[in-house]
């Protein structure tokens, strides 16, 4: 039962992508999207029934499919695993990406590629349910990377913009760095252990009493080596600047991937790997530091750019910081609660921008819209209640989770806990900067766009309204002295992260979160609202703001330092090297053309021939076995 189950739950959206990709033309587009739909949310009902599964019987529930690889002691099955984490996982997958394939009927509906998107969408939540039941690092790799092709299909989707093509082959080559180091932690951790299975691997570490010292000299590199990975999947410093440029791709394809679910695979491998990772402090303290340091580098970015999805791009990239910041803290059960809370308010903002872009019939430059509260007040007021969660106001979701985060910093690390809480007040500001020059005051766009002003249809604000109310009520999973999700999570990790309770540092750390969140709420009121300023034209941002803007120039560095010098070595090559040695290559091609073409003389059809030679080679045979 559990084994037909879980291929239900595997294999349905792979369905849905064969659907697609076969008929879905022929079919319809309402169709295609009702299929592709349909498929996400059986699985969505799978992971229901295990979640079920495993509240009654906390044991992890393993299904072997096959043996895959058996090479002497090292053997690898084709296996999943569902436990707590992998469900937890499961179900915003598959919960959040029914409610984006959902919106995207609507909002894809005018592409004459729909059921190609779609296609793409579904196998990208294949991939990612993969990914996520894996019971071994192979598997797992499998579906990393082939969430890494979906991305690459999905970010070019609008192929024929050259700029849309560049962002997708960006994303792609970034991570297939990370990719590298990721592969060579699995090397290294195969090599010594003689499986990838997470269980037995982590029964050897944590209980096995006769592990040569060698091994943990390398095992802090393989953490690394992970940890490298992670950053390109989850786009953390230096491998970060291709999330932003993947907003080129259809705003459901940034809500589900960029913010919900592809992004955050980094934060599960690591999550997953934590009996490794505890083994390696120094691994940790360069995770966290890496975490907080992309925190305020992405979150200052935000504070200037005014293209609405770029800065919620930003937005992510930072919050995948702090997520990391735990991490390297050892509260994996704090990175998975702000994971949570982080995938439902931002799918909202993200599919709430996309609402905006569909009103404003393509446009995403803040500074042509404006007033757009009273047209379409059911997309303001989900995205607001979404803004607050991730500002930290109390009692909205991202409150609960963000502070933990810094509460887990400040006990931690008290240098880690200002940076992040400097980033945090920079993330209030910049997100009300985009609701205030989004919503308020007067309309700023065209007369044309002013006329055709009007709210979404219910496809696209029903998913709005869900994702809103799971963001203002999804911190009540894990309260301070009180969490459901601790619990839930306990049996997982060899080492239990200290639950903080409700005493006086709790209070005033709360107080400090958000009297400094009130205070990028309130300097983006006085500049926005008060004294109704309106960002300049990019040809007149000057000092700071322009350093900012063009997001510290690091795109330009890597085309000076590793772009345009690949590039002219490759030039090189081919305009001197290649011709250089053109007529060798071509010369020895006539060589051994010529000298075919006299073993082609040999066969000219005479039996006799052929049968004197087939005897002198017999004759030689046996000469050379007997008489050599």
């Amino acid at each position: 039962m559990e084994k037909n189950v879980a291929l239900v739950l595997l294999l349905t959206p792979f369905l849905g992508f064969l659907f697609n990709v076969f008929f879905g033309k022929k079919a319809g587009k309402t169709i295609s999207g009702s299929i592709g739909t349909l498929s996400v949310v059986v699985s969505f009902v799978a992971t229901i029934y295990f979640f079920i599964q495993i509240q009654g019987n906390p044991k992890p529930i393993q299904i072997d499919l096959f043996q895959w690889i058996s090479l002497e002691n090292f053997n690898v099955n084709f296996s999943f695993l569902l436990d707590q984490l992998s469900i937890i996982w499961l179900l915003f997958v598959t919960g959040i990406g029914s409610l984006i394939h959902l919106y995207s009927i609507s909002y894809m509906h005018d592409d004459e590629n729909m059921h190609k998107f779609f296609a793409y969408l579904n196998l990208f939540v294949f991939f990612m349910i993969t990914l996520v039941m894996g019971s071994n690092l192979l598997v797992m790799f499998i579906g990393w990377e082939g969430v890494g092709l979906c991305s690459y299909l999905l970010i070019g989707f609008w192929y024929k913009n050259q700029e849309y093509n560049d962002a997708a082959k960006k994303a792609f080559i970034m991570n297939r760095i990370g990719d590298l180091g990721l592969l060579i932690g699995i090397f290294i951790l195969g090599y010594y252990f003689d499986t990838l299975d997470y269980n037995l691997m982590k029964e050897k570490m944590v209980f096995g009493s006769n592990i040569p010292k060698e091994y943990f000299t390398l095992l802090p590199i393989a953490a690394l080596c992970l940890f490298i990975g992670a950053c390109g999947k989850s786009a953390q410093i230096p491998l970060y600047t291709w999330l932003p440029d993947a907003m080129a791709g259809p705003t459901p394809v940034s809500a589900l991937i960029h913010a919900a679910t592809m992004v955050t695979a980094g934060i599960f491998m690591v999550t997953r790997m934590h009996f490794l990772f505890d083994i390696a402090p120094d691994v940790q303290l360069t995770m966290a530091i890496v975490g907080t340091v992309t925190a305020i580098v992405a979150a200052s970015i935000g504070l200037v750019q005014n293209d609405i999805k770029k800065v919620l791009a930003y937005s992510t990239v930072s919050q995948l910081g702090l997520m990391f910041l735990a991490l390297g803290l050892g509260a994996y059960e704090v990175a998975v609660f702000h994971v949570i809370t982080h995938a439902f308010f931002k799918a909202c903002l993200f599919l709430g921008s996309g609402s905006v872009i569909h009103a404003l019939h393509g446009e995403q430059d803040m500074r042509k819209m404006g007033g757009l509260k009273k047209y379409m007040p059911i997309t303001f007021w989900t995205m607001m209640i979404s803004t607050l969660a991730i500002s930290g106001i109390f009692p909205f979701a991202g409150f609960w989770s963000k502070d933990e985060i810094l509460m887990t910093a400040f006990h931690g690390n008290k240098t880690l806990w200002i940076v992040g809480s400097i980033a945090s007040i920079m993330t209030a500001f910049y997100m009300f900067r985009l609701m205030y020059l989004t919503f308020f005051k007067t309309f700023r766009g065209t007369d044309e766009q002013k006329h055709h002003l009007h709210e979404s249809p219910s496809l696209i604000t029903i998913p709005l309204i869900i994702l809103a109310i799971l963001a203002a009520f999804g911190g009540l999973i894990s309260l301070p002295g009180n969490s459901w999700l601790n619990h839930y999570l306990a049996p997982l990790f060899t080492k239990v992260h200290e639950a903080h309770h409700l005493d006086g540092t709790a209070y005033m750390l709360m107080g400090i979160a958000t009297v400094g969140a009130l205070v990028g709420i309130g300097i983006a009121y006085f500049k926005y609202i008060k004294n109704s300023e309106v960002p300049s034209e990019d040809s007149e941002i000057k000092g700071i703001a322009k350093v900012l803007y063009n997001k510290y120039y690091v795109d330009e560095a890597y085309d000076t330092a590793i772009v345009n010098p690949l590039y002219k070595i490759s030039h090189f090559f081919r305009k001197y090297v290649e011709t250089a040695l053109s007529g060798f290559v071509f010369g020895l091609g006539k060589v051994i053309n010529a000298i075919g073409n006299q073993g082609k003389l040999v066969q000219n059809g005479n039996i006799g021939l052929y049968l004197f030679a087939f005897v002198l080679g017999v004759s030689s045979i046996l000469i050379y076995l007997f008489l050599v």
